[in-house]
C-alpha cells in the first residue's frame, strides 16, 4: 500500500492501529495522521520493535485493510 492509501484510509484504518498498537495516543495518531513513516517511527518508539518489524507488522494490517476496502 503506497502512503496516499495511507493517508487517504486514515480514518478507517486508525481503528485497527489502535486496537493493534494499543499504547499509542489518540493524540499520537492525530500528529501522524495518516504518514507512514512517522507512524513507523512511533512504533518503534513506543513497543521498541526493529524498523523492520514495525513495517511488517504494519504492512500485514495494511494489506488486510486494502481487501477490505475492495
Amino acid at each position: 500500500m503506497n502512503k496516499d492509501i495511507l493517508q487517504g484510509m486514515w480514518k478507517q484504518v486508525r481503528g485497527d492501529i489502535k486496537t493493534k498498537w494499543g499504547k499509542l495516543t489518540d493524540d499520537e495518531l492525530d500528529q501522524v495522521a495518516g504518514h507512514r513513516e512517522k507512524l513507523l517511527g512511533l512504533i518503534q518508539q513506543k513497543y521498541g520493535e526493529t524498523r523492520d518489524a514495525a513495517e511488517a507488522d504494519l504492512n500485514k494490517l495494511l494489506t488486510k485493510m486494502e481487501k477490505i476496502v475492495r
